[in-house]
């Protein structure tokens, strides 16, 4: 079913920014944006099916506390007192944590996972976890609800965190958390015409989140603007001595400069990457948003980037061998408990050698060196998050076996990025004939956040692609 495009203008379509405005000038109460935000899940998720657990409770002590801090002038910033969501893999304390998994359904964590607590921390109001594919993988598990697409429930909604795609897009929260192993913040982000942030391998702590692959996942935010991305990011972020694998470098001040423009910002095009193999009008959405940037002083540098596609295929080795390790209290005794698609994941994972994946990785080093090449004279890759808008979930649904009817192409524009652990952040860029929408995709160098979401945030205030949504 298609759905129709409208502006942003009612409470629940706010942007977590001007939605922080009404709240700390206490226009808006948090608990009247709560009520609003868990009528309209009780109204719309049982067919978008976003959730796999409302915390209504939980959400509504939440929502008072916050309301009663701010009145007595205790206000912890831009996250105080607005609701969000995470993918059904970040620990609650008390609360169900299944990762799309039936092996997980009578999981219950004893402790929050370091993201839920620094969200908490900045004072925001947990409305409950998100549906996402088996395991953080992509394919469909027959025994788990699979969330719409809110432009049209015949098209893809992205995976893994498919939830947190279709919950921000369709005013179900403000913004939510998912995790990208080789594409699932960016392919949810760009389905379902939401803002979605990958941020440099290490810059968050996955302490209490169920991993797919632990050298290739990331956990970052999907919103419904570039600044409400640095305002997620900047909350989450940080050192963690629960997680050794966080980076210590400081994180800066998201915001303070994200409205100086993009004047003198090299951005790097190679149109041969952008065009070759993507859909038309994809690609002709991404060039015009790179001509936008050009207007607004970026300086355009011609790149070549490296022939990518070959080193896809080591991907699959490296995720499933991870993947094995990382459910071996499960499988094999229990293999017959996973989805069809996952459990042939993990059976690729058992045939993988010790020489199979060194080789996977020196590939995997290559690769990441060539585009470090190719990045050197520039500040940010400009490209498309995907190959193509939606495809129908009819398609979808028919992979099963892994990979034998799906173009090897089409990570292409996230793997290389799981990979080197290089941040990237996808904005809107446009709507095809369908009224699907497009997304454009720029890459930093590690630690670059704050200058990506500047990128996004000055093409944003050029263009108003980023305040449509469904019309209802």
């Amino acid at each position: 079913m298609k759905e129709s495009i409208m502006a942003n203008t009612e409470l629940h379509y706010k942007t977590i920014t001007d939605l922080a405005i009404l709240l700390k000038k206490q226009e808006v109460s948090p608990v009247e944006v709560t009520e609003t935000i868990l009528s309209r899940i009780d109204d719309l998720d049982s067919r978008y099916k976003s959730y796999a657990t409302v915390m209504a409770d939980h959400a509504m002590r939440a929502a008072k506390r916050a309301e009663e801090e701010i009145r007595k002038g205790h206000y912890k910033g831009p996250l105080h007192g607005v609701p969000v969501a995470v993918k059904d893999l970040c620990f609650t304390d008390g609360v169900r944590t299944m990762g799309g998994a039936k092996v997980m359904e009578n999981h219950i964590p004893t402790f929050d996972s370091t993201v839920v607590s620094r969200l908490s921390a900045a004072g925001s109001v947990l409305l409950g976890k998100l549906n996402l594919t088996e395991g953080a993988m992509g394919g469909y598990n027959p025994s788990f609800d699979v969330p719409l697409n809110p432009w049209n429930t015949d098209r893809w909604a992205g995976a893994s965190s498919s939830g947190s795609g279709v919950s921000t897009a369709l005013g179900l929260c403000y913004g939510s958390l998912g995790s990208d192993t080789g594409g699932s913040i960016r392919f949810p982000a760009a389905a379902c015409g939401t803002v979605g942030l990958k941020p440099t391998w290490g810059r968050v702590s996955r302490y209490g989140i169920l991993a797919l692959a632990e050298s290739l996942d990331h956990v970052g935010p999907l919103t419904r603007s570039s600044a409400d991305a640095a305002i997620m990011l900047k909350a989450i972020a940080g050192p963690d001595l629960n997680d050794p694998t966080a980076l210590s470098a400081p994180v800066p001040d998201m915001l303070s400069d994200i409205d100086s423009g993009v004047k003198g910002i090299r951005i790097g095009l190679d149109e041969q990457y952008v065009t070759d193999g993507v859909d038309p009008e994809l690609s002709r959405a991404v060039l015009d948003g790179v001509k936008i940037l050009e207007s607004l002083g970026a300086t355009i540098v011609d790149i070549k980037m490296p022939a990518v596609d070959r080193y896809m295929p080591f991907w699959r080795t490296l995720c499933t061998a991870e993947a094995l390790a990382e459910h071996k209290s499960f499988y094999p005794s229990r293999r017959d408990d996973y989805g069809p698609y996952f459990r042939e994941w993990l059976d690729i994972g058992s045939g993988v050698s010790g020489v199979d994946y060194v080789e996977a990785n020196n590939q995997r080093n290559e690769c990441n060196g060539l585009i470090r090449l190719a990045m050197q004279p520039i500040d940010v890759i400009a490209c498309p998050s995907t190959i193509e808008p939606a495809h129908p979930i009819t398609i979808e649904q028919m992979y099963g076996p892994i990979d034998k009817n799906r173009d090897p192409s089409y990570q292409r524009f996230t793997v290389p990025y799981d990979y080197n652990g290089y941040p990237t952040l996808s904005v809107p860029c446009g709507f095809n004939s369908e009224g699907l929408p497009l997304s454009l995709q720029f890459v930093g160098h590690p630690l670059s956040e704050a200058l990506l979401c500047k990128v996004g945030h000055a093409y944003e205030s050029a263009t108003s692609w980023f305040l449509m949504h469904p019309s209802f």
